[in-house]
């Protein structure tokens, strides 16, 4: 069996008893540092205590041998065998005078220190001598009762150190069972006012992380969502005009054609190749709007954006009249890549799929929004499928191309808090009107 895995594995102290213990500590650490100040003064407590023991001596004129006894006035010595104690109560001695008299008596038949305190019996100065041991026992019961109240006092510092630590934890507990126990809504609910201020900053910090994850989690599933989407939706557009391009390829290769057959079928081959590349293209930038991030959105002029769209288009086509003399310069937060899709697309439909010869655009801001229009005078739309021209792959009929153009435009639309609608130009054709928000903080927290 490997120990040693198992030591590593062991749980940590819990911090109800680390608490207790560090309470424990501070209060042996401070109980040391007293009794090493006490013993350490002891020596000159000791005179203290003598008096103490000598205030407490009931002296009479009986308890002093005559013979020891001066003249009134002169000083005497009175060595008593050991202090006698008048009963209970401790009545109190003539004060004493200015020293005249404080003896220390050395035993001669040993080392033996004996206190000594002048005090007055019968008009004469007398000097009271108590012997070390009494004074030892004093101080060793002193010493004692601190030791004695020192292990008290740590037991109850560790005593209250568990319970308020107890106290202390019962919100990070319940905070634990909280986050053992996360479902779906992956929110922990913040803790009562009584919970110390920590414990409230850990559940709201939790709750920024959890908050966090769950905007991952919800972009993984989106991102799964349209990797499956689009791989669904390619394998279903591709596979027609892939099998024409196959069985146009195997005429060419087994039949036996005249040049313009031939090139007939080319043209038809590269038609094909054209729009299977359109259809990717559209669908990538679909892809991408769907999965952008935080880091892809930056602050522009959405007038600056349109002239430059407006620039490359003149010259993709040449015969076409495209006017932007209606567009203001205005700030948003926004996808540079996605609204100059939103231009591109509404100009190759008016073209393509329109027969449009002029196209007028402008952009103006209204309130907290940014309004796009782009006017043609191609054949319009019928007014049954101007709301379905936004769906992916619709296509009205006989209409060429993907069916994703307008589809992109709505979903750009829609990431910029705004929409997109069609109408009649008053040049004839088709009035797209987009819409963008300009509040840049609604933006940021969609």
């Amino acid at each position: 069996m490997n120990h040693g895995g198992a030591n590593c594995l062991r749980r940590p102290a819990s911090l109800r008893a680390r608490v207790a213990l560090a309470s424990a500590a501070t209060a042996a650490v401070v109980v040391a540092g007293m009794s090493v100040v006490l013993f350490a003064i002891a020596p000159t407590d000791a005179a203290s205590q003598a008096g103490r023991v000598i205030s407490a001596i009931a002296l009479t004129p009986a308890a002093a041998p005559q013979s020891t006894l001066a003249p009134p006035g002169e000083p005497a010595t009175v060595i008593p065998t050991e202090p006698r104690i008048a009963g209970d109560a401790r009545p109190a001695l003539p004060v004493a005078p200015s020293p005249g008299v404080l003896i220390t008596r050395i035993d001669p038949g040993g080392t033996d220190q004996e206190y000594s305190r002048t005090v007055a019996l019968n008009g004469s100065p007398v000097a009271v001598t108590v012997p070390n041991d009494v004074v030892s026992d004093s101080a060793a019961q002193q010493r004692v009762r601190i030791l004695v109240i020192g292990l008290v006092g740590v037991s109850l510092a560790a005593v209250l150190g568990w319970f308020f630590a107890h106290r202390a934890v019962v919100p990070l507990r319940r905070l634990t069972a909280a986050t053992a126990g996360l479902g779906e809504g992956l929110t922990l609910e913040t803790p009562s006012r009584a919970a110390a201020s920590e414990t409230t900053e850990l559940a709201e910090a939790m709750n920024i992380m959890l908050g966090r994850i769950a905007t991952e989690r919800k972009h993984t599933d989106e991102a799964l969502v349209t990797a499956r989407d689009f791989a669904a939706t390619a394998a279903h557009e591709l596979r027609t005009p892939l099998t024409a391009m196959r069985t146009d390829l195997q005429v060419l290769r087994s039949m036996p054609l005249s040049a313009a057959e031939r090139a007939e079928i080319v043209d038809e081959i590269l038609t094909t190749q054209s729009s299977l590349e359109s259809t990717l293209w559209a669908l990538e930038r679909l892809a991408v709007g769907d999965l952008t991030t935080e880091s892809d959105w930056e602050d522009l002029d959405l007038g600056q954006l349109v002239d430059q769209v407006v620039d490359d288009a003149r010259r993709a086509n040449p015969g076409v009249t495209i006017v932007a003399e209606g567009v203001e310069p205005i700030r948003l937060w926004g996808l540079a890549a996605g609204l100059r899709s939103v231009v591109d697309n509404a100009i190759t439909n008016a073209v393509r799929h329109g027969g449009a010869g002029r196209i007028e655009i402008a952009a103006r801001r209204e309130g907290e929004n940014a309004v796009l229009t782009i006017d043609d005078d191609g054949r319009g739309i019928p007014t049954a499928d101007r709301e379905r021209v936004f769906e992916r792959f619709y296509r009205a009929s006989e209409t060429p191309g993907s069916g994703l153009g307008l589809a992109l435009v709505a979903q750009q639309a829609r990431l910029h808090g705004g929409n997109a609608t069609i109408g009649e130009s008053p040049a004839g054709g088709v009035r797209l009107t987009v819409t963008l928000s300009c509040d840049r903080a609604a933006l940021r927290s969609r």
